[in-house]
């Protein structure tokens, strides 16, 4: 697993910018994300794939503690799609 510090860490080593601007650079696009999937607009990266929101509906489901049955309220989801290029790079082809 690799840690917002770990990516700071690599982001600074690789562009020779002070880690203060790495974190204030990844916090900037991380807060973009944010803020444009609770507009419910998709965020894409070319290359990489793209994040958006999905709508889960109301359900049943069981208390795995009790075997009680509950109700699952709605919610909204992230879901990401990676792109080829990526899924490509993680399988290891070209």
């Amino acid at each position: 697993m690799a840690t917002k510090y770990e990516f700071i860490t690599e982001m600074s080593k690789k562009t020779g910018m002070t880690r203060s601007d790495c974190e204030l650079a990844l916090s900037t696009i991380l807060d973009q994300v944010e803020t444009n999937l609770k507009k419910g607009k998709k965020v894409t990266f070319a290359g990489f794939g793209t994040f958006q929101i999905s709508k889960r509906k109301k359900r049943k489901g069981v208390d795995p503690r009790t075997g009680a049955k509950i109700d699952i309220p709605a919610a909204k989801v992230v879901k990401f799609k990676p792109s080829k290029t990526l899924k490509d790079k993680v399988n290891k082809r070209k």
